[in-house]
């Protein structure tokens, strides 16, 4: 198969390509286990700086104890930190925790809101919590920027960007907004399956004849 001529084009076919190796929408393809948009932005405000496996280990307990944003406003910090502690940078991340719940009691009459511009206002929410929140538990448009959809898009010749909201920016510009989050998820999937940061497996990717910069980071 001859290679795209665009970027946009090349882009697509990325997409096409990652739609059979990872079928689903974004919220099947999140690894993050939550049963509401307020547990998913928890979820993922712990998520940082550890895994979806460690967090998925902890938030059953933290759920059961706080079960709506009303019963985690009022917690008190040391029991929080208890829960999470698991998930490193606990007193940071309880204070975050506290503070989203009640901004959300107080500010949004207890529901997380589908904006982007008010999902920012949430403590511990910055601009990737709230695409994840709002591409994954609302099927809003939204692409989440980390490490691997930022390394992935270099590599792939996508963009050359290295702030990750100038990747959002281009990558939004180059596929239909409704494919944003389930590309920015399979991205991630793909880079730790296939295209690691150090020693990509370039001999297994299905990407391989679209890929202009194998094994350049």
């Amino acid at each position: 198969m001859a290679r795209p001529r665009s970027i946009k084009g090349r882009a697509n076919e990325v997409n096409r390509r990652l739609k059979e190796e990872f079928p689903g929408d974004a919220r099947t393809l999140c690894a993050l286990r939550f049963d509401s948009p307020f547990q998913l932005v928890a979820a993922t405000i712990l998520s940082a700086q550890c895994t979806d496996e460690r967090v998925n280990a902890v938030v059953p307990a933290l759920f059961a104890a706080y079960p709506t944003p009303e019963a985690l406003a009022v917690a008190a910090q040391d029991d929080v930190e208890a829960i999470i502690r698991a998930t490193g940078f606990f007193r940071s991340k309880a204070a975050n925790l506290i503070g989203m719940a009640q901004t959300l009691v107080g500010e949004f009459g207890g529901e997380v809101p589908p904006a982007l511009e008010d999902l920012v206002t949430l403590p511990g929410v910055g601009r990737k919590t709230a695409n994840v929140v709002r591409s994954v538990a609302f099927g809003l448009p939204g692409l989440p920027v980390d490490t691997h959809v930022g390394r992935l898009s270099r590599r792939l010749g996508l963009t050359e960007e290295s702030d990750p909201v100038k990747v959002e920016f281009a990558l939004d510009a180059l596929l239909d907004p409704e494919e944003w989050g389930g590309f920015s998820l399979r991205l991630i999937l793909h880079g730790r399956a296939i295209c690691a940061a150090r020693k990509p497996k370039c001999d297994q990717c299905d990407l391989a004849d679209l890929c202009p910069r194998i094994g350049v980071d």
